[in-house]
């Protein structure tokens, strides 16, 4: 479990159910998706215990997962907010940037988010963050409400494994409808 009192772990607990459905999908062989660590460099590290006690992250990271699903690329990250809105900001450009490129080269990109203070856990397709993103960068709402999300893409939880297969085949099939129009 974290234990780094930082920013960058406040989502540790919806990581580590996202790592534990990640192995479940994998000995099931029905997904191969891989935590992606985001680099950092050590400046000061204690001699006894050998932990980290001062660090800097030497680059930006792209998105928390990467892999493949029956074969289709996907990436996504995991996010994690505490009231009923999510702010936009929690999703920084360049990860924007690299989501959408992937999906340029026929991948699916995605957020995982869980509003804890409701309990939720909702799969947002890359075009709804698009379009909320690009609602923030006109001057407008700078947040997401929980009202303005489809419900249709609430997550189900079993015990510890979040259920997102499903959503990321509601995705593709709402893809072929649009294709077919």
């Amino acid at each position: 479990m974290a234990t780094w009192n930082s920013r960058g772990l406040r989502g540790s607990h919806l990581e580590e159910m996202v790592n534990l459905t990640n192995e479940r999908y994998r000995s099931g062989g029905l997904a191969l998706i891989q935590k992606i660590p985001t680099p950092i460099k050590p400046i000061n590290i204690d001699k006894t215990s050998r932990h980290i006690t001062l660090a800097y992250f030497e680059q930006r990271s792209t998105v928390d997962y990467i892999g493949a699903v029956q074969g289709i690329p996907v990436c996504f990250d995991a996010k994690e907010c505490h009231g009923k809105t999510f702010p936009v900001a929690n999703v920084h450009e360049h990860q924007v940037v690299f989501m959408e490129d992937f999906e340029r080269q026929g991948g699916i990109a995605f957020l995982l988010i869980y509003f804890a203070s409701q309990n939720l856990y909702y799969y947002m397709r890359f075009k709804e963050l698009a379009a909320f993103w690009n609602r923030s960068k006109t001057g407008h709402a700078k947040s997401i409400r929980l009202e303005e999300l489809n419900m249709d893409y609430t997550i189900q939880v079993r015990g510890y494994y979040i259920q997102y297969l499903p959503l990321i085949q509601k995705d593709l099939d709402s893809r072929e409808g649009q294709a077919n129009t």
